[in-house]
């Protein structure tokens, strides 16, 4: 009897045919992952990478199950045992497949609800590693009866050569696993690592990566980051307690300083309003007191800049009350240079009022804003000089609030250089509104609350670095004091330009009814002008 297959048996032959069946099998997955990629996992959708985690197994059971059907016995004169292998191979692809299903779900599931992985990628690929060659193990045993005792011997064997060989790669990988089980940090946080520090970019079965403050990326062995102290600054919350040390002279009373401390952090908008910022005193010693302040914040990455506003911010706070921070010198040099200072410090305050008489006089204070007189001074130049001996002239900081909305006021503020932004917030209609103006060098700021008593109908803040001159009731009631007919013409002004905005004014919750009513009448203006006046003569 003839044999019915066309080729006789070669073991060339089911090369060939193992070698097609790869072939057509990585072309059929190419083909679906581009399809994939195309139209589901370019657009984001969980589909796309569900079925792309299914691709591989799923192509290469079809690919196995489509030469099973075919008639290959009639037509190839393959070896029994070559198709025992393909059985056995078709049972694996199916345990491989169910595997990758039940991770594909358990993936799926943490994507859509968008909820971070439970296991980090490392032990994850590795359990996965280890499911796999469980079953390609139970294969070769229970299908094949293929005796794997002396394979795992010779694998035992290995692994301890290599894990001889591999001790630093090795402890890496166990270092990481710890890591990641202990989840210590993840992607994103803000860490440091012995003497370094910065944002985790990625964590891999060696290395972690991170992004330091100086745009480097640095890159640490898990074993090193696993043996060193590690300081998260992402955890428990985004909240991070930062501190800033000064010292201050025995001259300075501690109450002040320690407000002045208090309200630099509080003007940064980056830094958190709860907790509030702290300061306390450290320390004496021969050169003065030791002060720190502690303010918490939720941008770990702009730690040197925000440290860096608060600083400024101190200055500033700190030349207005005539803070001074202490340079360490001998006595007699000290001596020295108090007697100069005092000589300098005379000079300096004759040209400071030279100059503050200057800038009111080229302001819009104290002058006509409309009419025929639009432009001219209220009152003569040598009565505004005298008024500029007691006036203060004060440095702001970009970012430093001088007052808010509703806060009671008795001052004004004439912007002798720099620039100030106003923001009102009104209400209409049962919504609310916010309107914004800006103030240049010449204009002046809060002079409502000067002249009528009422609250703050504006928040000021400093945009630019700013001088400015600030006119208390004290200083205006003096200059009413020796110019009684000035009384009369600001209540006229004022009254006038507040009758214009009544209807705006109205708007203002923060303004009562009394207060709106006393804005636009003269004679509650005169009244509260000469209160004042009455006051200073008490």
């Amino acid at each position: 009897m003839s044999n019915p297959n066309f080729f006789e048996y070669s073991p060339y032959l089911e090369i060939v045919f193992i070698l097609l069946v790869l072939v057509v099998s990585f072309a059929l997955y190419f083909l679906f992952r581009s399809i994939l990629l195309k139209f589901l996992i370019s657009q984001g959708k969980t589909a796309g990478t569900f079925l792309s985690r299914l691709a591989l197994p799923f192509v290469f059971i079809f690919v196995v199950v489509l030469f099973k059907l075919i008639p290959l016995r009639e037509v190839l004169p393959l070896n029994h045992r070559f198709y025992q292998y393909v059985d056995a191979a078709l049972i694996f692809l199916i345990g491989f497949f169910f595997i990758r299903l039940v991770d594909a779900l358990f993936l799926g599931w943490h994507l859509q609800r968008q909820l971070p992985l439970p296991l980090p990628k490392v032990l994850h690929n590795f359990i996965l590693l280890v499911l796999y060659l469980a079953i390609l193990f139970a294969v070769l045993r229970g299908i094949l009866s293929i005796n794997i005792t002396p394979f795992l011997a010779t694998s035992a064997l290995l692994t301890a050569i290599l894990g001889l060989a591999f001790q630093g790669v090795l402890s890496n990988i166990l270092s990481g696993m710890s890591l990641h089980l202990t989840r210590s940090f993840s992607k994103g946080d803000w860490i440091r690592v012995g003497s370094n520090e910065g944002e985790v970019l990625d964590t891999n079965w060696r290395e972690t990566r991170i992004f330091d403050f100086f745009s480097n990326i640095v890159v640490i062995p898990n074993n090193i980051v696993a043996s060193e102290t590690l300081v998260n600054y992402s955890h428990p919350d985004k909240k991070t307690a930062l501190t800033f040390p000064v010292k201050v002279s025995y001259e300075a009373p501690p109450s002040s300083v320690l407000e002045a401390l208090r309200e630099a952090a509080s003007d940064m908008s980056e830094v958190s309003r709860n907790p509030r910022p702290e300061a306390y005193i450290t320390g004496y010693d021969d050169f003065g007191i030791s002060y720190i302040l502690k303010f918490w914040i939720t941008d770990f990455s702009q730690k040197y800049v925000i440290n860096g506003k608060v600083g400024r911010l101190i200055w500033y706070k700190f030349k207005r009350k005539n803070i001074e921070i202490p340079v360490p010198l001998s006595g007699k040099v000290a001596d020295v240079l108090k007697a100069v200072r005092k000589e300098r410090a005379l000079e300096e305050s004759r040209e400071e009022e030279e100059r503050t008489f200057r800038d009111l006089v080229n302001s819009s204070f104290l002058r006509y804003q409309e009419g025929k007189k639009e432009g001219e001074l209220l009152i003569p130049e040598q009565e505004i000089r005298k008024l500029a001996v007691s006036i203060e002239r004060q440095q702001f900081a970009p970012g430093e609030i001088l007052f808010k909305q509703g806060d009671p006021g008795e001052s004004c503020y004439v912007v002798a250089s720099g620039r100030l932004k106003g923001i009102i917030i009104f209400e209409e209609k049962g919504k609310k509104y916010s309107s914004e103006f800006k103030v240049e060098s010449g204009g002046i700021f809060g002079e409502m609350s000067l002249f009528t008593g009422m609250p703050r109908t504006a928040t000021c803040f400093v945009e630019e670095d700013s001088e400015l001159l600030e006119i208390k009731a004290g200083d205006f009631a003096l200059l009413l004091a020796e110019n009684p007919k000035l009384a009369e013409v600001m209540a006229e002004i004022v009254s006038a330009r507040n009758r214009k905005n009544k209807a705006f004014l109205k708007k203002i919750k923060e303004l009562s009814e009394k207060d709106r009513e006393e804005s636009w009448s003269k004679s509650s203006i005169l009244k509260r002008l000469k209160r004042l006046v009455l006051f200073l003569k008490k």
